[in-house]
Parts: structure tokens; C-alpha cells; sequence
């Protein structure tokens, strides 16, 4: 198992949500204390994206930050790590990216947590646990009693995903969980250096 970067918050990029232009984002966000982003442009072309990566990798690389990437298996190989669809196969994606890349996988029920976990990911996201601007209308199905229940199956490698406001924080990492995901909180807000300290400071009272 690869371990997960500290602080866990997982910054996931949406550039369509985003206030600022995203490298400007993803940089007030590093220099405050984020250490893992995701790059989640799944519009965007091979090349493009590619080459999105790179730029983010050289702004994270100083503070020794993590960029993995969502979905796209040929351009993992150029950062630390890949994040899968529900049902992607993290096994295969070992084999190609090797022991060292940070792998996580997207589910949304206790059984995809246990499958994702058991074919070798690093990591899972569960949720949505809140409403989220982000996908309306995309309802949890889970209550936080359920998901905590499911996080404490597998200490330190399930992430909260959905809506998550910083007062939500410290009772999931309470509950078990090993960190949060945070996307249109940080790239809808006017400040997202605020955004992501008060993200940081909840999952630091979480873990107290």
C-alpha cells in the first residue's frame, strides 16, 4: 500500500467550476497547505490534459505535493498516481504504473469499497455524503452512520466525497475516515487559499 499524502485533503480540479484561472487555483492552494490535487479534465484532449499535468506537477514538485490524475491511464505514468472510475480495475493499473504510484478508485457503496480495496487500491473516495453543487441532484444514498461504518473496515483508505462543508470534517474523520475530497468549494470560491484553510484546520480538529 502506498501511503497517503498529508494533510488528506484531495483537491479535485474542475476548471469549468473554477473563479480563477486553474494553475492559479492549484498554486494559492499549495502555498496554504494542500498536498494532493487530482486533475479531473476529462474534456479535455490527450495532449491537452498532458500537458495540464506537467504544469501542475512543476508547481507541486517544490513542496512536495502529489498530482495524480482521474481516469487517464497513459498520462498517470507522468505524476504520482491515477484515480479510477467505479469499477476500474486497480490491479491493471498496478501492473502498468508500478508499486509506487498512489491509486485510488471512486465508489459509492460499502460492497464497490470492499471489491476496490481487496484488487489492490491505494485508496477509495465514498459518496456523495452531502448534496453538492457540484452534480445536482446527485442525492446521497448513504447516511454518514453508514459511510463511517464502511471507513472503519478499512483504516486510513477511505475518503469522504460530496458536498463536504469544513463543519462536516471533524465528525467523519471521527467517525474513521482517512481524509476528505473537496471540488467546487475550492474552485467556486473568490478565495480558495481561505477555502482550503478552513478545510485543513477541520480535518486537523477531526484528528485530534
Amino acid at each position: 500500500m502506498t501511503g497517503l499524502p498529508s494533510p488528506p485533503l484531495l483537491l479535485i480540479t474542475d476548471r469549468r467550476q473554477a473563479a480563477r484561472p486553474l494553475t492559479g487555483v492549484v498554486a494559492d492552494a499549495l502555498a496554504v497547505g494542500c498536498r494532493w490535487v487530482s486533475v479531473r479534465e476529462k474534456d479535455l484532449t490527450a495532449a491537452e490534459r498532458l500537458a495540464l499535468l506537467r504544469r501542475l506537477r512543476a508547481l507541486a514538485r517544490p513542496v512536495g505535493a502529489v498530482v495524480t490524475v482521474h481516469a487517464d491511464l497513459d498520462s498517470a505514468a507522468d505524476v504520482d498516481g491515477l484515480h479510477l472510475a467505479a469499477g476500474g480495475d486497480p490491479e491493471a493499473a498496478r501492473r502498468r504504473l508500478g508499486p509506487a504510484a498512489l491509486i485510488g478508485v471512486s465508489c459509492h457503496s460499502g460492497d464497490e469499497v470492499d471489491a476496490a480495496i481487496a484488487a489492490g487500491a491505494d485508496y477509495v473516495t465514498l459518496g456523495p455524503l452531502a448534496p453538492t453543487a457540484s452534480k445536482p441532484g446527485y442525492e446521497p444514498t448513504l447516511s454518514l452512520a453508514e459511510a463511517g461504518a464502511i471507513a472503519r473496515r478499512h483504516p486510513g483508505r477511505v475518503i469522504a466525497l460530496g458536498g463536504l462543508e469544513p463543519d462536516l470534517l471533524p465528525g467523519l474523520m471521527a467517525a474513521g475516515f482517512a481524509g476528505a475530497a473537496v471540488m467546487g468549494g475550492v474552485m467556486r470560491a473568490g478565495d480558495p487559499t481561505a477555502a482550503i484553510r478552513a478545510h485543513l484546520a477541520a480535518l486537523g480538529a477531526g484528528q485530534a
